[in-house]
């Protein structure tokens, strides 16, 4: 046999095994059973809520399928690269193939494995972080406004007289949500600017208390134009739309002061949307709603732009 034979048939097991070794190390990267703490964070920052891991973990698993898929991609690239370079056959043109079916089948069934793969633990996760519980521990309006936050705390607070389900500043709140604001809710508010900062820290923007280890509903509201709520380690944000009110619940489990920031582009001074998250004990955070009540921060500031009456049936008719 001549060399150039020998060297051919040498490799043909080569060839016949890469597809396989490439197929049990796609295998071994997804089937494994980890938890997102065995995987870097990717950038993230530490989650400091009870739902932080589950968004963490479909962040990890989202990064874990593409350098799967990018490894099979590379692999075969590199493969053709190395197995059928003109140098090695000394072919000018080699032997075109067309109208390979299993081949069309396998990259036309593949992609949308991956893409119903993706789509089916995304909205399994949606679905759990926007459930919302029938009577949440705390409400908190969220008002977004050009250039800061308000934050009204519906709460009963002693000596605050007043009830959140009547209240005329809260009117644009839709009645679903008001059915679950606790009874005679008088309630206290916190409002910033954007000259406004944390005492303690010096941070641009007004400060949000939160209890730690009780759930906290979040109704999101706005006065004039779109904004987005994130707070940052929570790994979550939702937008603030006029004449539509968002809401979704968390439960900080981390005390510590934590960043927030608009995250939709809302106007000129849309990098000034800056606040700041203070998780504390449930106790001193009672003692901060009696704090603000003897400031006078007692009530509701205004929560925005009501629904209108489009909004309104679209949102009976899902019900």
């Amino acid at each position: 046999m001549s060399p150039n034979g020998s060297d051919r048939s040498s490799r043909r097991p080569m060839r016949r095994k890469l597809p396989q070794v490439l197929t049990a190390g796609l295998i071994l990267v997804t089937a494994t059973g980890c938890t997102y703490k065995d995987f870097p964070r990717l950038g993230m920052p530490t989650p400091v809520t009870e739902e932080g891991p589950r968004i963490l973990s479909l962040w990890q698993g989202s990064w874990a399928a593409a350098l799967a898929t990018g490894v099979l991609v590379w692999g075969l690239i590199l493969w053709s690269v190395i197995f059928h370079r003109r140098s090695r056959t000394k072919i000018e043109v080699p032997t075109q193939t067309r109208y390979n079916m299993p081949l069309e089948a396998l990259y036309t069934v593949v992609p949308l494995i991956i893409v119903s793969v993706l789509f089916y633990f995304t909205a399994r996760d949606e679905s759990k972080l926007l459930k919302l519980d029938d009577k949440p521990a705390h409400t908190v309006n969220v008002v977004g406004y050009q250039w800061s936050w308000g934050f009204n705390y519906v709460e009963n607070v002693p000596g605050v007289d007043g009830d959140a389900k009547t209240s005329k500043e809260l009117s644009a709140i839709p009645q679903r949500f008001k059915d679950d604001f606790p009874a005679n809710a008088g309630g206290v508010y916190e409002v910033g600017t954007p000259g406004t900062r944390n005492p303690q820290t010096n941070n641009p923007g007004p400060t949000l208390w939160l209890p730690k280890g009780e759930k906290v509903r979040f109704v999101l509201t706005s006065r004039d134009v779109i904004h987005s709520f994130w707070v940052v380690p929570f790994l979550m944000k939702q937008d603030v739309i006029p004449g539509h009110t968002n809401a979704f619940e968390v439960t900080p489990n981390k005390e510590g002061t934590f960043l927030g920031k608009c995250a939709e582009l809302c106007g000129v001074d849309h990098s000034r949307m800056l606040f700041n998250v203070k998780v504390v004990s449930p106790e001193r955070y009672e003692q901060h709603l009696k704090d603000l009540a003897k400031k006078g921060q007692t009530g509701y500031v205004p929560s925005g732009i009501a629904q209108t009456e489009h909004e309104k049936n679209r949102e009976t008719n899902n019900l």
